[in-house]
């Protein structure tokens, strides 16, 4: 038995829940999984996992040699990395999952380049404007924007992203052009409809403040808040990869530009650093290095 395999296949069912997951995610059969499983069993001389029709869960036994199968695929993982052999060329399928509004602008272009460079890999991009369970869904990476990740996920910053205050010249001439941040709670400020009270953070001079706000439309994510505020409908808070050709061209205005709102970054997120497959790994390098410590739509604001 390659009894380092069978740790593997241990770790992903329960991580995944499921032996046809963990099978799906693996790349092998799901009787190929059953026979790890009894073996690994019969080495140990335990029964590790409860099995029902509808659920697994984790002996006494199956929780300790959990915890010890992660120590030493790490481990594992630890001396494959010392010893370079994880250098061989990528390949294989890997899915990822963002926000539409950054994934057609800026993921799908990298990932073009990406593949281009590692022409073995298969990627399966899923854009979607709500945050998915990566285990169940069986998603080995997820980029996300936030300061607010779940604690159980592992994460690496990608890239900044920040973000501005802005209106179109309609708006501000006909309702008045905000002179401190007070006087946002006085306009018609267009919210995102996650938060039930809207509080926009900023910065000045390493200084913090907030201001609560509200309006009449509020949307689940970006792009349909800047379509809102490009109607004159009122004052948005927009990522630059999103405002920025939009400030550029004049079609909307930066607000309190001496406020900076409070920055977000770019992560990528994955299940577990306990086994990170080449494809992984060189997709996040490769992200790094494409959008960098300075986004291009961040550079290009600033002519």
């Amino acid at each position: 038995m390659d009894r380092i395999t069978a740790m593997r296949v241990f770790v992903e069912v329960v991580d995944t829940g499921s032996q046809t997951a963990a099978a799906d995610k693996l790349d092998m059969s799901r009787a190929m999984v059953t026979r790890y499983l009894a073996e690994l069993e019969q080495w140990l001389g335990e029964r590790l996992l409860h099995r029902t029709t509808r659920r697994l869960s984790l002996t006494d036994a199956g929780q300790d040699c959990l915890l010890r199968c992660r120590q030493v695929l790490e481990q594992v993982g630890d001396l494959e990395n010392s010893a370079g052999l994880r250098s061989a060329e990528p390949k294989g399928l890997i899915r990822i999952t963002a926000v539409m509004s950054f994934g057609q602008l800026y993921l799908a272009p990298a990932i073009a380049a990406y593949v281009a460079r590692y022409p073995q890999v298969q990627v399966d991009m899923q854009l979607l404007d709500r945050t998915v369970n990566l285990v169940e869904e069986r998603i080995d990476l997820a980029i996300r924007i936030s300061n607010d990740l779940d604690p159980s996920l592992v994460a690496r910053r990608l890239a900044p992203c920040k973000s501005v205050i802005c209106a179109t010249p309609a708006y501000l001439e006909k309702n008045g052009t905000p002179q401190v941040l007070e006087d946002l709670a006085h306009h018609n400020c267009l919210t995102y409809a996650h938060f039930s009270k809207s509080q926009w953070r900023f910065v000045r001079d390493g200084r913090q403040e907030s201001v609560q706000v509200s309006g009449n439309i509020s949307a689940n994510e970006a792009s349909t808040l800047r379509a809102v505020a490009l109607a004159g409908a009122g004052i948005s808070m927009q990522p630059t990869y999103l405002a920025a050709p939009l400030l550029r061209s004049g079609a909307l205005v930066a607000v309190l530009p001496q406020w900076q709102p409070l920055e977000m970054s770019i992560y990528g997120v994955y299940a577990s650093r306990r086994y990170i497959p080449p494809t992984l790994r060189t997709l996040l390098d490769f992200l790094v290095e494409w959008l960098g410590p300075e986004p291009a739509w961040d550079r290009l604001a600033l002519l």
